[in-house]
């Protein structure tokens, strides 16, 4: 087993015990809600005459149903608008804090923790949301859960769980103009596998990874998630420290320096041991786009969707589902794939540095005919900045909708979504069968600069050669 890792380190501190199962009892430091995955989980509680425990370690915002055109109360969808008052209600009753829709400070979950510095290295952060893993940049071990677990920990602050291995995923090198933290992803996730990680925590290491600001390492541990990783992070330094400083929730004045001088102690040591070790050249990264059904069924943008005598055999029954949904032929080059619905958001890729990346692409250029092109914030902070830098006028003077704070499209559990056999290029996590809101309808996901570059040609295109 790894040994003097910051997974290590970050578990053993959080502790609180062993289990009979064998699991350890986990203490957990900062817990995320959203309107999807709580309201059965506060029934249980009311069920059994629990309170919440410790309700000051628990925020909670809205961000799945959220409409991001028309946010008007009551909700055109009545399953959205249930949802949305059962968490104000909980909130309420619990004396939880709630980032609602207005308060200037809400939006996608795995958004508005990390830019209020709720998010801090060292700590043990759990959310009933599969991307939790995103708060791992800071150097936290973060976990999505299901709704029996979101109970467990609003009644007991703590989760059962079994310690995981470590896998150090080191990237080494430059990457290339045009290649960005999503595409370091997705190769990644291409050349191991969507199960490759099971078991593990994936630590991101190298000097590609020290070179990345905090929101592209966000990117990179937000998709850990589609590598089969519980979590992925990366250890805290200067970039981290400079990134928290100032925000709401950061340690203020000598107890900052004091913060600082526990968050290195906690990076994994030199001589660290881990359960594996990958390493990959910042140089052999192409603009990385999915061809498929699953995050690992991806290709260089300048080349072709693999054959089955190329994959290995286990890969094979898969890519012949996708072959048929995405109607993609063996051999067949990606670039120059036509795109209805370009999509530029999610806590994958909804920041502000992913907006300013995108609009570099948009400025001056015009939304292909006949595709819908749009934009989403990833919080109501992200749309204040962004309009307050004109990104807002960019897009929408290129063609582009520019929209309200929400994970929109992503999952479409809103009124954004695909219709029929539309075809997305989307800046999202998951391209599986009916993802973003239509059945038979298709993704292709890519960096949020190469959503711009397809909207602009109508089609897939490789945005190296707009840069």
């Amino acid at each position: 087993m790894s040994k003097g890792t910051l997974f290590d380190k970050v578990w053993d501190l959080h502790t609180v015990g062993t289990l009979p199962s064998g699991q350890t009892q986990l203490f957990i430091g900062l817990h995320l809600i959203h309107e999807v995955t709580s309201p059965q989980a506060f029934a249980m509680l009311r069920e059994r005459g629990l309170k919440v425990l410790f309700p000051d370690r628990t925020i909670a915002t809205v961000d799945h149903i959220v409409p991001t055109e028309n946010q008007a109360r009551p909700f055109v969808d009545s399953l959205a608008e249930e949802m949305m008052q059962a968490l104000e209600k909980n909130a309420k009753d619990n004396g939880i804090i709630f980032h609602n829709i207005g308060s200037g400070s809400q939006g996608i979950v795995h958004v508005i923790a990390p830019e209020q510095g709720l998010t801090q290295p060292g700590m043990t952060i759990a959310c009933g949301d599969s991307h939790t893993s995103t708060h791992g940049a800071f150097g936290a071990i973060a976990f999505g859960i299901g709704t029996s677990q979101v109970r467990d920990v609003l009644a007991s602050q703590t989760l059962a769980l079994s310690k995981l291995k470590v896998r150090k995923i080191e990237v080494n090198g430059n990457l290339q103009p045009g290649i960005y933290a999503k595409d370091v992803v997705l190769h990644i996730i291409r050349t191991l596998g969507v199960k490759a990680g099971v078991g593990y925590a994936y630590e991101f290491a190298g000097n590609t990874f020290e070179n990345m600001n905090m929101e592209e390492r966000m990117t990179v541990c937000n998709m850990a998630i589609e590598g089969g990783a519980r979590c992925g992070y990366v250890n805290p330094d200067s970039v981290t420290y400079e990134y928290l400083k100032g925000r709401d929730f950061a340690p203020k004045g000598t107890n900052w320096n004091q913060a600082i001088a526990w968050w290195e102690s906690l990076r994994s040591d030199k001589n660290a041991e881990y359960d594996d070790v990958v390493v990959f050249q910042a140089e052999d990264i192409p603009p990385t786009i999915t061809w498929g059904i699953t995050p690992g069924q991806g290709i260089g943008v300048d080349q072709q969707v693999p054959t089955p005598e190329q994959l290995l055999e286990e890969d094979r029954v898969i890519a012949e589902e996708a072959y048929s949904y995405m109607d993609l032929a063996p051999g067949q080059a990606i670039k120059g794939t036509k795109v209805d619905v370009c999509f530029i958001g999610s806590c994958t890729n909804g920041r502000i540095t992913d907006l300013r990346e995108a609009a570099k692409i948009a400025e001056g250029r015009q939304v292909a005919a006949g595709v819908k092109a749009f934009v989403v914030p990833g919080s109501e902070r992200v749309k204040k900045q962004a309009e307050a830098e004109g990104l807002d006028k960019i897009f929408v003077n290129a063609g582009f909708e520019w929209r309200e704070a929400g994970c929109s499209m992503c999952l479409a559990m809103n009124p954004d979504k695909l219709q029929g056999r539309q075809i997305s290029a989307s800046s999202s996590n998951r391209n599986f069968k009916g993802r973003q809101g239509s059945a038979s309808g298709r993704t292709l996901l890519m960096s949020p600069a190469m959503v711009a570059a397809a909207a602009i040609a109508g089609e897939v295109f490789d945005v190296r050669e707009l840069v």
